[in-house]
């Protein structure tokens, strides 16, 4: 089966618009599962118009959810900043400036995501400080009050959809089981964590228990949360320090 054969006609109607001249080109590319997304040229992300193209990850409505959960979470707090590690296209960090009245800043390894990340941040008006930093390398350098991620989390032998061959590698996949992120960002967050500090997460399904160990481990006094997605599977984690 392709994405031809399930693509809806509001869709169809919109990259016909769009690639007039070369749509034989597109029919192809869908037939070989391409995103229809990266086609389009955007998604819309929370209320926020996101540019995503192959440099980045296409956001998921489970990412749609993290921002709800977040900002409902933020509301009881009375935080003054937030960094986005792995920001990617910057859905996250744009979709939480626009509610929120804080300083954020965000980080990603990639120069081309970071390039796209600017860009849509320019194009919905809000300002963010957006920086390259390898985290499995380097911290950041400044404290922040919250930390925010959506890392790379699947296992290097996972099934996964046809068209996330097309994504970028390094968006979706970690060693370690899938957790070589949360360790680092766990090991290192005291050191760019304020006091009394949140750190939260997005997870894959079957990986609760094992960062709710690693959080215990680096963080012994903290409150952990985990929080199901639509599907009702485990896939958010916020740690209170």
């Amino acid at each position: 089966m392709n994405l031809l054969n399930n693509i809806g006609s509001a869709d169809l109607k919109l990259l016909k618009e769009l690639h007039k001249e070369d749509f034989n080109k597109i029919e192809e590319k869908l037939k070989s599962n391409y995103p229809i997304q990266y086609l389009i040229g955007y998604v819309d992300f929370f209320n926020t118009k996101i540019t995503v193209n192959e440099n980045v990850l296409i956001p998921r409505f489970e990412t749609e959810l993290l921002v709800e959960k977040t900002l409902n979470f933020l509301k009881t707090k009375k935080y003054q900043s937030l960094i986005d590690i792995c920001t990617g296209s910057g859905c996250i960090a744009i979709s939480l400036k626009k509610y929120l009245d804080i300083e954020i800043e965000a980080c990603d390894i990639s120069k081309d995501a970071l390039k796209i990340a600017n860009q849509n941040a320019k194009d919905n008006n809000v300002s963010i400080n957006f920086f390259e930093l390898d985290i499995l390398k380097e911290q950041p350098t400044k404290k922040y009050d919250c930390i925010i991620s959506n890392p790379p989390y699947v296992k290097r032998d996972e099934y996964t959809s046809e068209g996330t061959k097309f994504e970028p590698v390094i968006a979706l996949y970690a060693n370690h089981n899938g957790l070589e992120f949360y360790e680092k960002i766990l090991e290192s967050a005291s050191s760019y964590l304020n006091k009394n500090g949140t750190i939260i997460f997005e997870i894959g399904a079957t990986q609760g228990i094992e960062i709710t160990n690693l959080a215990k481990k680096c963080f012994p006094k903290s409150k952990v949360s985990i929080l199901k997605d639509y599907n009702n599977y485990d896939r958010f984690i916020f740690i209170e320090t």
